[in-house]
């Protein structure tokens, strides 16, 4: 028959004097950061296995009999979870993407330029942070600097700190331009009487005569990429606009003249969760005659009508894209917290705290 053997009891471990040691490399692998383990190890001095209840006393001796081996097994074991560990996490960060999409026109490129700067207690990282098209796939190839130093927050607790040179605002601005998304044909503003010629009878008195009471758009354009300069304290745009009045007479769209502008603004920025959104505001402009149909024009006349325009309509449409913000260069999951501006010459700094909604997936 048969026979049934059961027994039970409780055991406690103590280990003293672990040690484990790990040294690690980062590095810039094509536009990637990739993780190196270069030494892994641990050491256990000693571990103590005491059982007690039922026949502890046959146990413990087969436990003190392998004592050597139940730390050695133990070393061995904790070393091969740090290198998978460290594994998993050189997965991921090979996997964070090189273009961050920011609509339908253009993404940031996010490729790693030149390898990481370390310190004692923080990393700096450098980036392209330049403006693509969106169909664009290869890492550009433009020539960076060596680091030289981190990124400046007058408050060291901080926990991350970006640094956004004025190349990466004038990059989005070349795209967009590039894009023709600069360009736009008003219909309805504030002071609709402005797109009918009776409202520029006293003007321009010729347009009126030579088109009474009919319907008008403006045609606007950039002339060129806006400039965007950062000086200490603030950020300044200059922007190259051409305005062409058209009038609406019988179905046809008759260009009569066109008016060159430039515009110089200074903006605002604020942090919208990841995003860099902005605003700006008309510091004073000038105007000049580029060519006409319907004889000179009386430009100081028109100086008023030009500010209207572009106060109640040029600055509204910009600045309606501009609230919508454009992406900073964060891991996906963590969001700024208590985020902080500084303006330096050429550079705009963002020093902040970060949160996450979740812990990072490493199981790649």
């Amino acid at each position: 028959m048969p026979v049934k053997i059961s027994d039970n009891g409780g055991a406690s471990v103590q280990v003293e004097g672990m040690e484990v040691g790990l040294t690690l490399g980062l590095e810039n692998q094509e536009g990637s950061l990739k993780l190196l383990l270069k030494h892994c190890g641990c050491y256990v001095k000693d571990i103590s296995i005491k059982l007690d209840g039922g026949a502890s006393w046959l146990y413990q001796g087969m436990i003190d009999a392998f004592e050597g081996k139940i730390e050695s097994a133990v070393e061995n074991a904790i070393t091969k979870k740090l290198e998978e560990g460290i594994s998993r996490l050189d997965s991921f960060l090979q996997s964070l993407p090189k273009f961050l999409p920011v609509d339908d026109k253009a993404s940031l490129n996010v490729t790693f330029v030149n390898d990481p700067l370390l310190t004692k207690s923080s990393i700096g990282f450098e980036i392209n942070g330049l403006f693509v098209e969106r169909k664009m796939t290869l890492v550009s190839n433009n020539h960076h600097k060596n680091l030289q130093s981190l990124v400046f927050c007058a408050d060291s607790s901080k926990m991350l700190g970006i640094a956004l040179d004025e190349a990466v605002f004038n990059s989005a601005s070349a795209l967009y331009y590039n894009a023709k998304f600069m360009q736009w044909i008003v219909e309805k503003i504030p002071d609709q009487s402005l797109l009918n010629t009776a409202g520029w009878r006293f003007i321009v008195p010729q347009l009126y005569k030579k088109y009474p009471n009919d319907d008008m758009n403006l045609n606007i354009s950039l002339s060129s990429p806006p400039i965007i300069e950062i000086s200490d304290g603030k950020a300044d745009g200059i922007i190259y606009s051409d305005l062409i009045i058209d009038v609406l007479e019988t179905g046809k769209v008759i260009p009569v003249a066109c008016i060159s502008l430039v515009i110089h603004a200074s903006g605002s920025v604020r942090i919208e969760g990841n995003n860099l959104a902005g605003n700006m505001r008309l510091d004073n402009f000038a105007m000049s005659l580029k060519w006409s149909n319907i004889g000179s024009l009386r430009m100081y006349l028109i100086q008023p009508v030009m500010w209207t325009i572009i106060q109640t309509v040029f600055l509204p449409y910009a600045n309606a894209h501009l609230r919508e913000g454009l992406p900073l260069p964060i891991i996906h999951g963590f969001t700024l917290r208590n985020a902080e501006i500084i303006f330096s010459n050429s550079k705009l700094t963002i020093c902040s705290n970060v949160t996450y909604a979740k812990a990072l997936d490493l199981s790649l």
